[in-house]
């Protein structure tokens, strides 16, 4: 078993590998895994016991019809019958790949082939050993946490049910017993990193359990969770704050993060019930969003925060609690317009790490930072809020374009804030075809674009402000559906040129921009630009998109090729 994880690619680990592949279909493989990863004395053994045992359920474990059992009915019994002890007793990183085994077989045959499961693994929360309490937690979270995504079904409901019935009741003694140990403990740093990881996996299975619909259990016991919810969003223990340079979330932060994601479920699904927690709630997480600094590692718990705000200000049930103006200010100064700031850390991934911000920022997998969080809550309040906000924000705009305009070297960031932020209040519907559909009439884009935008694009270096050149470029894309097409037109040959910008993400938005261009339809459903009126381009063009392949970066860029694909083979 060691042999195949060898880390260099020598014969004698390609040859064990391709043993072990050879003999996994024999009866007794799995227990001979198991059972070398419970004896041998040696930790790497363990170890790679321990992933071979995965990987190998991981291929072999689901019955595929009119396929042969890839794992005999013994073996089956064995390993389930075995695993569950096995996992809890083993050491941290042998427990996380046995955990990912049971929820594996779990989601296969759980609960009608492994109906004991459950009740073995709640029995050991009587155990007092957090080791043990937080593999039950670990695995219960890999096999709930599927109930977020599946689709409404009597059986379903029928698996929910079981799970509560076994399960609800002793996950709330449990959240109780943790937090009172937690007060017990509250000056030993190991203990608490211990506590606080199984308070965070409580919180996530409490989310998991209760997404599909309010179970009667947590409906009756409201007020124990959403109390001691509170007071831990309120909870400020020095023992467990991270560095202050450190980027990664800390286990304080990832603990509020998740009862942020319970209290915005709650408000979203539940708001009938929830309605007599919901005040504390938004007062605890107001004061956490103007307390909480602009570090990285804030950054899970922000946006969760914003997010929980932007969720509850679109309710109707909740409208009374944002109609004051002094309310609607505040939320913007406070708490809005700082997390749309374009902070260092976002210029690094800028410039080094340019494929994963064009895939967070182009392709919406930026679900978890705070601009996008502040962007949702600008929509939300805008929903009931729209006249008032947008003068709130006409005001912030103005300002952030004044002080750019006094020296643009320096504050060129106030106008990256002041596009985004125009961008956010202007955005009412959008699709990815068509960019923005449907538009806030209190905004004048036309204006914006025309003052603002294009000289962003009409600037003679293309590499100046490469930033504000993305955004602009990026302005054009998103609202291109509500600008005139001769001002469409008008940018045409100004984004040929910044194909030739040395930014990744700069030339990126570029070329996608253009594609996106070239296929928007008119009136009769042909193109929006004739031929006619892009060939004075083409040449230049393509010159363009070729020579972007050889940027450093972008050689095997697929917003280009797209781009030199779509012009040499135009659609009609």
């Amino acid at each position: 078993v060691a042999a195949s994880f060898a880390p260099d690619a020598s014969d004698s680990s390609f040859a064990a590998e391709k043993f072990l592949e050879s003999v996994e279909g024999n009866q007794n493989y799995p227990i001979l895994l198991l059972t070398a990863l419970e004896k041998s004395q040696d930790d790497v053994i363990r170890v790679c016991a321990a992933v071979t045992f995965k990987n190998y359920i991981k291929r072999n474990w689901r019955i595929v019809e009119d396929e042969p059992n890839k794992i005999s009915d013994p073996d089956r019994t064995a390993v389930k019958a075995n695993i569950v002890n096995l996992m809890l007793t083993s050491p941290e990183q042998i427990q996380k790949q046995l955990s990912d085994a049971i929820s594996i077989i779990g989601r296969e045959d759980f609960p009608q082939k492994w109906p004991d499961l459950l009740t073995e693994m709640v029995t050991r929360f009587q155990s007092g050993d957090f080791h043990i309490i937080n593999g039950v937690l670990r695995t219960a979270h890999s096999l709930f946490k599927r109930y977020r995504h599946e689709f409404k079904s009597n059986e379903l409901w029928m698996e929910i049910k079981l799970v509560l019935d076994t399960f609800a009741q002793p996950l709330t003694e449990l959240f109780k017993a943790t937090i009172d140990l937690c007060q017990t403990h509250a000056t030993d740093i190991n203990a608490l990193k211990v506590l606080f990881s199984s308070l965070t996996l409580i919180s996530k299975l409490f989310y998991s359990l209760n997404f599909q619909d309010l179970p009667e259990f947590f409906e009756d016991n409201m007020e124990t969770w959403m109390t001691h919810f509170h007071n831990l969003l309120t909870l400020d223990n020095k023992l467990l704050q991270t560095e202050t340079f450190n980027p990664k979330s800390g286990l304080l932060e990832l603990l509020k993060s998740q009862i942020c994601d319970n209290a915005a479920l709650y408000a979203q699904k539940y708001d009938e019930e929830f309605q007599p927690y919901l005040p504390r709630f938004v007062t605890a997480i107001w004061n956490l969003l103007v307390t909480t600094g602009q570090e990285v590692k804030y950054d899970l718990l922000v946006s969760n925060a914003i997010q929980f705000l932007a969720s509850v200000c679109e309710r109707p049930h909740y409208k009374h609690l944002f109609e004051d103006q002094n309310t609607l200010t505040s939320i913007c100064e406070k708490v809005i317009v700082p997390n749309m700031e374009f902070r260092s850390a976002d210029e690094e991934a800028f410039e080094d790490n340019s494929e994963e911000y064009i895939i967070r920022d182009l392709e919406g997998s930026d679900i978890d930072t705070r601009r996008r969080a502040a962007c949702d809550l600008v929509r939300g309040l805008c929903r009931f809020f729209e006249g008032p906000v947008t003068a709130i924000f006409s005001g912030y705009v103005n300002s952030m374009l004044n002080e750019y305009a006094k020296n643009p070297a320096a504050n060129w960031k106030h106008k990256d804030s002041a596009i985004y932020l125009v961008t956010s209040l202007a955005s009412k519907a959008q699709t990815q075809k068509h960019g923005i559909t449907q538009a806030n009439e209190l905004v004048n884009l036309t204006e914006f674009f025309v003052s603002h935008i294009l000289p962003d694009l009409r600037s003679p270096s293309v590499n100046e402000f490469p930033v504000l050149k993305a955004d602009a470029v990026k302005y054009v894309m998103t609202f291109r559906s509500q600008l005139p097409k001769e001002q469409l037109l008008e940018t045409v040959p100004l984004l040929v040129a910044h194909l030739r910008a040395e930014s990744t993400v700069q030339h990126t938005y570029t070329a996608h921009a253009l594609e996106r261009l070239f296929t928007m339809r008119g009136p009769n459903n042909s193109t929006l630009f004739s031929a006619t009126e892009i060939a004075p381009f083409t040449e230049q063009l393509l010159n363009n998109l070729f020579n972007a392949l050889a940027i450093p970066g972008s050689s095997e860029n697929e917003y280009i090729m797209k781009d030199i694909l779509g012009i040499a083979f135009p659609s009609s």
